[in-house]
């Protein structure tokens, strides 16, 4: 059966995704003798908010009982576009609209998108390729160094490897009070360690002082906070990373403070007149007070963590000018920034924090909380511009995770397959060769525990706080996360390991996905896995930039190849989520090409067939060159 319309197919639409200002694709529709237009038909194309453009298509060949009507769209705006087509036939009018994520036909169903973003939108080529490695610094390593300057508000712990505190303290029901003690040290003492697990980017969560153990409640944008060390040991951990080939970026909380702040004050803890304590202080209008000093606005209602007016000029420069926050950390060694809650950041603010990273070096990268498809994102009525070029690099990957977790525990293949996707087609391409892919984050449960053991949604925090995966448990949890890593591992956009998953910690919601790396009882079969798969990610750099085709998707086995764009090689990887050996026919597309080499998983002939036989919860790994 012919297909009127397939957005994914470069016969009906000739760029595949998004497409650059001024960079003419053109759409082609197929109709058969049913169809016959009384008239040429029309593209229908628009922008939210922008009247509808009518764009004329040609009439073409007509082959297999189809005529083809084709029209050319470019444009110099940047934005989220949507189309469809019209067409007239004995005087009704019928429209082709969505019917599934990629395929049109005579149907009320939805415009399909395109994405124009902007012809000089690139993204630092150095993570291309590379291995990101997220660290929450109070949990990963504790080295022996003497800090200052603790303030005395805060539980020190002895027991590294205890269950995080899950209560508010008794006596000042404040949350995350308790400090295992990790720090810049002890990060630096483990970058030989992250070397060979293949790491080429380390993402630290907060390290600016904060009287919380996540330090998402900034008390000092200036300072390294002195549990974890001094602006110096920042400096010296980049420096040395870099030895070892590593970048660091850093946390970006902009979208509000602490109360127990510099700049608000709340509690007298500072010697420096806050907006709490004074409509007189020079931070004063950073915030939004309906009745002050006591009711202002907070982020998520959380009156310890006061909202700032990001598009505040002296916020504003304060983060941005050329002797604001950004530069300073980036002139001690960062090499860019992970923006908390990007969506709650307005446009404004992020245009310039963009403006000013990239002005302090091109190659900074700038990565945004985002947990829905990015290039549509809508907040508070207004649609997000973060992949357009000028805001964001790229975003955190949670579709995908989502996806992933979907798949590797049952969901379809095919589902899967048009999740990617659609959010290949939709994301800019210098965007999706920076995603950050994971499993796990400091923000959901650790995918060992997801994969293992049972949902925690109705568990309470006590129950959370002490259970434990049984052996059994735990063994189905790490044959399944081992399969889930590599998915992200080979998939565009560039993998990023959650602190501890390589050695198998478990653990369900916050704070118990939190827990202190267990050095000394590490998984080391688990580790010497990850290395594997860092291994063949470097072995060839169709992983960089290459474009994705799916080449199988059926009940247990799900196969993707990795292709340059000149096609000189490729890489195709079958993936087994079953417990049993599954055997896949080489396809065609391998066939095209004049040698490859299985790296992993093995060769079989059975009656003059030649098939990839692949182990329960495993995959193949084929290199392809010709």
């Amino acid at each position: 059966m012919i297909k009127i319309y397939d957005s994914w197919d470069t016969s009906y639409k000739s760029v595949f995704g998004a497409i650059k200002q001024e960079e003419f694709c053109n759409f082609t529709i197929r109709l058969d003798d049913e169809y016959t237009p009384d008239y040429d038909p029309v593209m229908i194309i628009y922008r939210t908010g922008f009247k509808e453009r009518f764009i004329k298509m040609h009439k073409g060949e007509t082959a297999d009982g189809c005529t083809t009507y084709t029209a050319s769209f470019a444009t110099s705006y940047t934005g989220v576009y949507f189309y469809y087509f019209c067409l007239t036939v004995q005087s009704k009018r019928l429209y082709i609209k969505k019917i599934d994520p990629h395929t049109g036909d005579i149907c009320d169903g939805d415009p399909f998108q395109l994405t124009v973003f902007r012809n000089d939108f690139k993204t630092p080529s150095y993570l291309k390729g590379g291995i990101m490695y997220q660290i929450f610094p109070d949990r990963f390593c504790k080295s022996e160094q003497v800090h200052e300057n603790i303030p005395d508000d805060r539980l020190i712990r002895d027991d590294w490897g205890g269950t995080p505190e899950y209560r508010p303290h008794p006596e000042t029901k404040l949350w995350n009070y308790d400090f295992f003690g990790g720090d810049l040290e002890g990060i630096r003492s483990k970058l030989s360690y992250l070397h060979d697990l293949g790491v080429t980017c380390i993402y630290l969560t907060p390290i600016f002082e904060s009287h919380e153990n996540h330090r998402y409640s900034v008390a000092n944008y200036e300072k390294v906070d002195p549990m974890l060390g001094t602006n110096k040991d920042f400096k010296t951990l980049c420096t040395d990373a870099h030895k070892y080939g590593i970048r660091i970026i850093l946390d970006g909380v902009f979208s509000h403070t602490g109360a127990n702040s510099i700049y608000f004050n709340k509690y007298n803890f500072y010697d420096s007149t806050g907006a709490y304590n004074s409509p007189d202080s020079k931070y004063y209008e950073w915030y939004i007070f309906s009745d002050y000093p006591d009711v202002y606005e907070a982020w998520w209602g959380i009156d310890s963590l006061p909202n700032v007016n990001e598009n505040c000029d002296s916020y504003t420069n304060y983060i941005c000018a050329d002797d604001g926050i950004l530069h300073k950390w980036c002139d001690l060694g960062a090499s860019g920034f992970r923006l908390d809650v990007a969506d709650e950041l307005p446009d404004e603010f992020l245009y310039k924090v963009c403006k000013s990273l990239k002005e302090s070096d091109r190659d900074n990268i700038i990565i945004g909380e985002v947990w829905d498809d990015a290039s549509n994102k809508e907040c508070c009525g207004v649609h997000r511009r973060y992949l357009l070029g000028g805001q964001l690099d790229s975003v955190m990957n949670y579709p995908l995770r989502d996806a992933v977790i979907d798949f590797i525990k049952g969901g379809s293949s095919f589902e899967f397959r048009n999740k990617v996707m659609t959010l290949l087609e939709n994301y800019p391409k210098p965007s999706v060769d920076v995603l950050m892919n994971f499993v796990s984050t400091h923000d959901v449960e650790r995918a060992i525990t997801v994969f293992g053991d049972e949902d925690a949604q109705d568990k309470s925090r006590e129950w959370q706080a002490d259970h434990k995966m049984t052996p059994e448990q735990y063994s189905k949890g790490k044959n399944l996360f081992k399969l889930a890593m590599a998915l992200i591992y080979f998939l565009p956009g560039v993998p990023c390991i959650y602190y501890g998953d390589e050695a198998g910690v478990e653990g369900y919601k916050d704070p118990f996905n939190r827990r202190c790396y267990p050095w000394g009882h590490e998984d080391n079969e688990l580790i010497e896995y990850i290395k594997k798969l860092s291994a063949l990610r470097k072995s060839s750099s169709v992983f960089k930039d290459g474009i994705l085709k799916f080449l199988v998707y059926d009940e247990n086995i799900l196969g993707f190849a990795r292709i340059k764009k000149n096609r000189e090689k490729a890489v195709a990887v079958f993936f087994n989520r079953s417990d049993k050996v599954q055997l896949v026919e080489k396809t065609s597309d391998m066939q095209k090409y004049s040698k490859y080499s299985i790296i992993a998983g093995s060769h079989q002939t059975i009656s003059d067939k030649e098939y990839i036989k692949i182990d329960p919860y495993s995959f193949a790994f084929i290199k392809i060159e010709g």
